[in-house]
Parts: C-alpha cells; sequence; structure tokens
C-alpha cells in the first residue's frame, strides 16, 4: 500500500473531516456570514458496513476501501466530558429524600473513605449544596457565640445585675421546646433557614424575658418600699401581681408574632420553602414560651428573692432602690 506512515496520517484526517462535513467556503449575506459545508452523501455513510466500503483518494491519488485504512465501529463515548483545574473529572449526581444534605454527606463520605481506595492521581470532592451548608457551618460557629454574648451585654447593660442577666436567658430552652416539635411535626431538617429562625427567636426571647423581669421588680420594689414584704406570702402574692400584669402584653407579643408570621407556613410560590423554615422555629417558639415564662421565670425570681433578698438579704444592687 504506497504512502509513509505520515502520508496516511494526514489521510486519516482528512478523510475524517469530509465524513462528518468540511467547510469548502462562506457565503456573505449582509451583515452575516455562513459556512458552506459538504459531507459524504448519505449512503455513504448511513452504517459502519457501507462506511467501509467507501473509497477514499490517498496522496497518490490512489482509490482505496476505506476498511483498509481505519478501524470502524460503533462504540458508547461520553456524553460531555468536564475538567476541573485543568483535570479530568465526571459528576455522580444524588438526589435526597427524607433527611438533611449534610447529615447524609457526612455518612455517605465515611462509608466512602472505608470501602473505596482511589487510585494514585485520583479525588473526590463533594460539591453542590453541601459545599454552601459547609460554609455556612463554619460562620454560624462564629455568629452564634457572637449573637449570645452581644444578647448577654445588652440584657446586663439593661439590668445591672448578674442574676437578673442569667434569669432572663431562661425563656431560650422553653421556648426551643416548642420549635422542635414544630420542626418535627412539620419533617422539617435542620437547615440554615432554621438556624436563622432559631437566632431570631432568641432576640424574641430575650426582649420578653427582659420585660416579665421588669414587672415582676416593679411589684417586689412596690410592695418592700410600703412595707408589706414580711415573709414568704408576700413575696408570692408581688410576683403573681407584677406576672399578671405581664399577661397582657405578653400576650400581645404572642398574638402580633402569629398573626404576621403563620400567613407563612400556608404560602405558595417562589421563596415559601425558605421562608416557612425561618418562621416555623419562631411560630413554635413563641407559643411555648408564652405558657413556660409565665410558669418558670416567676418561680426562679421568686427563689432568687427569697434566699438573697428577703429571707437572707445579701448586697444589694446599687440600681435598685
Amino acid at each position: 500500500m504506497p504512502g509513509t506512515a505520515s502520508q496516511w496520517n494526514r489521510f486519516n484526517r482528512s478523510s475524517h473531516q469530509r465524513l462528518g462535513g468540511e467547510n469548502i467556503t462562506t457565503t456573505v449575506e449582509g451583515r452575516e456570514r455562513y459556512a458552506i459545508n459538504v459531507p459524504y452523501m448519505r449512503d455513504f455513510r448511513s452504517s459502519p458496513e457501507t462506511l467501509k466500503r467507501a473509497l477514499v483518494t490517498a496522496m497518490d491519488g490512489t482509490q482505496v476501501p476505506l476498511a483498509h485504512v481505519a478501524d470502524i465501529k460503533l462504540a458508547t463515548g461520553p456524553g460531555i466530558i468536564r475538567d476541573e483545574n485543568g483535570r479530568l473529572s465526571g459528576y455522580v449526581y444524588v438526589d435526597i429524600a427524607g433527611r438533611d444534605v449534610g447529615g447524609y454527606v457526612e455518612d455517605t463520605r465515611k462509608r466512602v473513605e472505608e470501602s473505596v481506595k482511589l487510585p494514585s492521581g485520583y479525588s473526590l470532592v463533594w460539591s453542590g449544596q453541601y459545599e454552601s451548608i459547609a460554609r455556612a457551618r463554619e460562620k454560624l460557629k462564629v455568629i452564634v457565640p457572637i449573637t449570645l454574648l452581644v444578647v448577654f451585654l445588652l440584657i446586663y447593660m439593661n439590668t445591672g445585675y448578674t442574676a437578673k442577666t442569667l434569669i432572663v436567658p431562661l425563656a431560650v430552652p422553653f421556648s426551643a421546646i416548642g420549635a422542635v416539635w414544630l420542626l418535627y411535626l412539620l419533617d422539617y431538617n435542620t437547615s440554615i433557614a432554621v438556624w436563622v429562625g432559631l437566632i431570631a427567636l432568641l432576640g424574641v426571647d430575650a426582649e420578653t424575658g427582659v420585660f416579665m423581669l421588669l414587672y415582676l421588680d416593679l411589684a417586689f420594689f412596690d410592695m418592700r418600699k410600703k412595707g408589706l414584704m414580711r415573709d414568704r406570702e408576700d413575696l408570692k402574692r408581688a410576683i403573681v401581681e407584677g406576672a399578671v400584669k405581664r399577661l397582657r402584653s405578653k400576650f400581645m407579643t404572642v398574638a402580633v408574632t402569629f398573626t404576621g408570621l403563620v400567613p407563612i407556613m400556608w404560602s405558595t410560590g417562589a421563596g415559601s420553602d425558605l421562608m416557612k423554615r425561618i418562621a416555623a422555629p419562631m411560630v413554635g417558639g413563641v407559643f411555648t414560651s408564652f405558657i413556660m415564662e409565665l410558669l418558670v421565670c416567676p418561680a426562679i425570681y421568686l427563689l432568687w428573692r427569697w434566699h438573697f433578698h428577703v429571707k437572707g438579704p445579701g448586697t444589694p444592687n446599687p440600681g435598685e432602690p
């Protein structure tokens, strides 16, 4: 068969171009340009067998069948070739239902590391929504402690008393009960939106706790000023009076929160799934906080005042009367 190896390589490349179509010129239509492509006739490329019998011209003009110079076969190739950082990459898509993305990836990663040994030169990267969750989780590790510190500082600046500063945040665990239960009933997994709702709930709890403490203090100081704070029963009457006065404002706070957030739970459309997960912790948390704050905070306040200011008076706060 005539021709050198380099000639046959050039011949093979040119034949491949003619088979798939070759641009022979360009037509000009005003400001537009269109390439004129001439492919092999369909009769010569309709099947591998007819393609093998197609005659091609060598460098010296010899006509030979295509099967003499090329291996022709059907093969399945990749639908698309991707690369990341200059290296070939392949994607495996996973649809998750019934659990959170972060927990699924962590469990799957451990199993893959235990059962799959990657050859040299290969790497495995978990991507998609998990990357956003991982970045947000790292930010929350900084934001949540800072938020708690700021809340404690603001409460201390408002009350000026360490004991009061510790009493106010006690409403947070009780509101978390309602938030967790509502998330469970709605079958919502832990997500960044849920954590945003919990952080917002923390601010609402701190605010309502400060008002509860204010009403209790007003009732306590009023009875002490009148000389009626003699025993535990007097302290109980003062606390009950303060808690009852707080009932109306607390109910208004809960009513406003419900009025503003409950309609979101029935919303539809773009962004509704995100807003539901932000609103759900606040709706459930405010409901249980309404009950627990009226029962637990006055009881803790009673123990604190009785042991440190009525039964055995300690060092008074300079800001208190």
